[in-house]
């Protein structure tokens, strides 16, 4: 019996040893073809890097982790620039509100001469601004490539936009048309006071109307302007000229018309450089100096009767000023105009009347501009079409103004109410008075949105500028009323809920 159970014994210790050994064996195996497995995929990803075939990142970079640590170390150390582009400007509430105040007076004075506002996009093609004529809004373009390979820019001006506009519709807009808009323009120039690399800038035109009563229902809009903000024609003068008196001469000069444009271009620089400095646009053009000197000494006269006697007694020149001043008188502006025969306008594309807007101080540069430009349609391939438009930029006129002391004060924020719930259970009351007052009369309404407590509220409305803080407490609320208190008088009364609607009306009507 001792036999049989030690046979049995020494049995299973072999079958024990035997399974040990086939366990070994089998992990062996796995273990090997694991590793062929990932000699395999670590050959194949190299092969695939070489061929430039997708990798894991895992594979490709060993130090990846240190690679990030690095990256992020890395964008830690960028420091955000929080000034805007340089020409540009930052619009915060309060300079908001002065632009707001700057646009509601362009917006009313277009209104109330009949003109009505459009806009345009502000990228455009830069076919549309690059005429040959040696312009300076030409060579100050913000222009690129696009994704879709088309040269575009950002407008520098308005009035070709305007141009493309009625070209579109190809004869299918009444006319006379009498437009205005405030676009904001760019361009990549040195920067002085009151001019930027952006500004916005009033526009008003009137298409289809040859005579000049076109242009003098325009200067008598930028007068009205004037007024409105309390300059008057001892502050600001408008040069006025005709592009026509360099025409006659140059013709009498026997220099061809189609140099006239350019010609302009260069004389309106030597308002800002001297003429050595034009000499090679001169030789460009074929131009002698002697002819220039000759145009000067005949735009140094700054009377119609002068004129009249440089240009002759049949002057088509002088026959449209003559018009002009006359029509201006019949306006009530003649006091504001003024002939200087140098103005011209430095875009190629006028053709008639020009007038810019100056400080008659003489401390500021142009404060507006404009004139008519009767070919601008032909040259994008359009119908000949009388044309007459001004532009009025943002910048020098609020220069101005602040010279003046007449720009109005933009520190509060033109809130009327204020109100608040004593407590936070009371909130829902206080969003009912809110909406009251808004609905009634269109009161321009700040609800507390914070548990405050009333001494940070009444500060609060005072940093607003608003003149009634209404108060929803427990007691007034459950009785069906509100407490208001009038900031400016400093005092304090309560009023029914169901009374606020007739209240708010009578509140905006005294504004």
């Amino acid at each position: 019996m001792k036999l049989f159970l030690s046979s049995i014994m020494i049995a299973a210790v072999s079958l024990a040893s035997f399974a040990k050994q086939n366990a070994v064996q089998a992990f062996s195996c796995r273990l090997s073809a694991n590793n062929q497995r990932v000699s395999s995929i670590t050959a194949s990803s190299t092969l695939r890097m070489a061929s430039g075939g997708r990798v894991s990142s895992a594979v490709q970079d060993t130090e990846l982790l240190d690679k990030s640590s690095s990256a992020k170390q890395k964008k830690k150390q960028v420091k955000l620039d929080t000034n805007p582009p340089k020409g540009t400007r930052d619009f915060y509430p309060a300079d908001m509100r002065l632009r707001n105040w700057l646009f509601d007076h362009f917006k009313a004075v277009g209104r109330m001469h009949g003109f009505m506002e459009y806009d345009a996009p502000v990228l455009e093609s830069e076919a549309l601004y690059t005429r040959k004529a040696g312009e300076e809004v030409t060579e100050q373009l913000y222009n690129f490539v696009d994704k879709g390979d088309r040269s575009v820019a950002l407008r520098p001006e308005m009035t070709p936009s305007l141009a493309r506009m009625v070209m579109a519709k190809k004869g299918g807009l009444q006319l006379p048309l009498k437009w205005f808009s405030i676009p904001q323009c760019w361009r990549y120039e040195r920067m002085t006071r009151g001019r930027r690399r952006e500004h916005f800038q009033w526009n008003m035109d009137i298409w289809g109307v040859s005579q000049e009563t076109a242009e003098v229902e325009l200067v008598r809009a930028m007068v009205t302007f004037f007024q409105r903000v309390g300059l008057t024609s001892e502050d600001v003068g408008i040069k006025v000229n005709s592009r026509l008196v360099i025409g006659e001469v140059l013709t009498e000069l026997g220099i061809p018309e189609e140099l006239f444009a350019a010609t302009c271009v260069l004389v309106d620089k030597l308002e800002k450089i001297p003429i050595d400095a034009i000499q090679d646009d001169l030789n460009e053009l074929g131009l002698e100096r002697s002819v220039v000197e000759k145009l000067l000494h005949v735009l140094t006269n700054n009377s119609l009767e002068s004129l009249k006697n440089a240009l002759g007694e049949e002057s088509e020149a002088v026959e449209q000023l003559e018009k002009l001043f006359e029509l201006a008188e019949a306006y009530g502006i003649a006091d504001w105009l003024v002939l200087d025969a140098s103005v011209v306008r430095g875009l190629a594309y006028y053709t008639g009347v020009v007038f810019e807007a100056f400080d008659r101080r003489g401390e500021l540069r142009a404060i507006a501009g404009g004139g008519r430009y009767d070919k601008l349609l032909e040259t994008f391939g359009g119908d000949p079409t009388p044309a007459v438009g001004f532009g009025f930029g943002d910048a020098v006129i609020v220069e101005l103004l602040k010279d003046r002391d007449l720009l109005p004060s933009f520190g509060e924020a033109g809130v009327d109410c204020v109100v608040f719930a004593m407590s936070p259970d009371l909130y829902s009351s206080a969003l009912n008075v809110a909406t009251q007052l808004r609905e009634a009369a269109d009161l321009k309404v700040d609800v507390v949105l914070e548990n405050k407590k009333a001494k940070w509220v009444f500060k609060h409305a005072d940093r607003l500028g608003a003149k009634y803080c209404f108060v929803v407490g427990t007691d007034e609320y459950a009785a069906g009323e509100v407490s208001v208190k009038n900031l400016e008088e400093s005092s304090q009364e309560r009023i029914k809920i169901d009374d606020l609607g007739d209240w708010a009306i009578a509140a905006a009507s005294t504004e």
